[in-house]
């Protein structure tokens, strides 16, 4: 959990313990920054939490770089946040500028360092410029951004509201830029109970005779309206609101609740916390997100105003444990694919304007495609088929960025010293099982002249990068006192399988 100390972080941290996401065999890592208020913060977080959730709370992990960042799914809420205030209006450009340097920096230390299949959730706000810095150096398809599903909950509850259901029986989507450039995908929307004749003439009672074109003006006057009446009485304000059609509702809502000084971090750790359950489940499950396209939706989008076809955008994908494999979207009616257009240019121009190059020192920084569109013109390439970069970013000499080859698989032997304690071993196991490595062999001891101490050897059979993952996500348990991890062939020590 990056931005572990956060308003969204801690949120984040405490739905996934309280809803035993994992268990207590696996490891949370909460992630501050040295020398900050975060850095001194990340320990109390820590310490609140096995206070609270003792019996089921899975190992918890400290880090303070973003080089010791090693994770199977990594959520990212650095950074600075919009105010909550009345009056603030959020610059999105302000937040890029600022924030951009800060996903960079992770991005490019998990591509230097990582395993290469880690999944990474972006709730980070700009949202698409998060998913764009993630993606260009991860892989498009192992990055999601959070906003367009927080959305989409959002939209199905004003449905749901307005129908006198309840949320879980109402399906539909929302698409776009998170915030004011959501676009709620009405023909994407099913009500439980109601045949296609019904779920027509709900829908169109919904919508209230307008079209999407209609909405961006909308939103501009409601927030005129709803400044000047939260001056006088808040309350009036959000009354206001409920009087409004629901897609109008979608976006005016999360707005006031910033005027009055609260936040949003409850339902957007909640959003997170979803998308990470269904990762971590090995489902694959309908969910929508900001995610970077590859002309999954040619000849879908109006393209005579300059739109690009590939970029990021929020739309409905596949989501699995290795990320999200394709975008699940039909024939739009031409308002939803005018306004979809819209956002597409919109997040592109915001990207675009805030590129963050990748580190010379980072896999996805000093390859170059020779052929542009070479590895992630189709599309088709899934987590399994290997990582591509995003399509329309380029390096500084105007190449494509593509990930390097992580490596083929060999045998290592890991020696580890460890504390003789129940729940070190049952540690050391869940760190290859959660990373689908198997032990080839495994051997215990004593550590000669500590009793407190022993000594585990294992074998096992993996690529050079997981294996450095492996190395450091072991090193980080708190009963692990030092490991070494050496080529099979290599190693000498007593006890060590040959």
């Amino acid at each position: 959990m990056v931005g572990a100390t956060g308003d969204v972080g801690r949120q984040v941290c405490t739905q996934i313990v309280e809803r035993r996401v994992l268990p207590p065999t696996a490891r949370l890592q909460l992630v501050g920054r040295a020398g900050g208020a975060s850095g001194r913060a990340v320990h109390g977080l820590r310490a609140d939490l096995v206070d609270a959730y003792d019996e089921h709370a899975p190992l918890l992990d400290v880090a303070h770089s973003p080089d010791d960042v090693t994770a199977d799914v990594i959520v990212v809420a650095a950074g600075l946040t919009p105010p909550a205030r009345t009056g603030a209006d959020p610059d999105r450009r302000v937040l890029a500028a600022t924030n951009g340097a800060v996903l960079a920096e992770y991005a490019d230390a998990i591509a230097r360092h990582g395993s290469g299949h880690e999944v990474v959730i972006v709730v980070t706000n700009p949202v698409e410029l998060g998913v764009a810095v993630m993606a260009e150096r991860l892989g498009r398809h192992r990055v999601l951004g959070m906003g367009a599903w927080l959305d989409t909950l959002r939209f199905r509850r004003e449905i749901a509201v307005e129908l006198g259901v309840r949320r879980h029986r109402v399906g539909g989507f929302v698409g776009g830029q998170h915030g004011e450039d959501a676009v709620p995908l009405w023909s994407t929307v099913r009500v439980s109970g109601l045949d296609a004749d019904e779920r027509a003439r709900a829908v169109a009672a919904l919508r209230r005779g307008r079209t999407l074109d209609a909405l961006p003006g909308e939103i501009a006057a409601a927030k005129d309206e709803l400044a000047r009446v939260a001056t006088q009485d808040m309350g009036a304000a959000f009354e206001l609101i409920d009087t409004w059609p629901a897609d109008l509702r979608l976006v005016t809502r999360p707005w006031m609740t910033h005027q009055s000084g609260a936040k949003t971090p409850a339902g957007t750790a909640s959003a997170t916390v979803d998308l990470l359950e269904v990762i971590l489940d090995g489902r694959e499950i309908v969910v929508a997100g900001q995610v970077a396209l590859d002309g999954e939706l040619d000849g879908r989008l109006p393209s005579d105003d300059g739109v690009p076809s590939r970029g990021v955008l929020g739309v409905p994908v596949v989501l699995g444990p290795g990320g999200w494999t394709r975008v699940l979207l039909d024939e739009l009616p031409d308002d939803e694919a005018r306004r979809l257009a819209q956002a597409a240019g919109g997040i592109d121009r915001m990207v675009t304007a805030s590129a963050v190059p990748a580190s010379a020192g980072s896999p996805a920084g000093g390859a170059a495609s020779a052929a542009a569109g070479a590895e992630g013109s189709s599309g088709a390439a899934g987590p399994q088929g290997g990582p591509s970069g995003v399509p329309g970013t380029t390096g500084a000499t105007g190449a494509e960025r593509v990930p390097a080859p992580v490596g083929a698989e060999r045998d290592w032997v890991a020696t580890v010293h460890g504390l003789d304690q129940p729940g070190t071993l049952t540690a050391l196991t869940g760190v290859f099982s959660t990373r689908g490595v198997s032990f080839d062999s495994l051997a215990t001891g004593p550590v000669d002249g500590d009793g407190r101490a022993g000594r585990i050897v294992v074998s096992f059979r993996a690529t050079p990068r997981r294996t450095r993952a492996l190395e450091r996500a072991v090193r980080r348990l708190a009963t692990v006192r030092s490991v070494v991890v050496e080529p099979a062939g290599d190693s000498s020590r007593d006890g060590t399988p040959g």
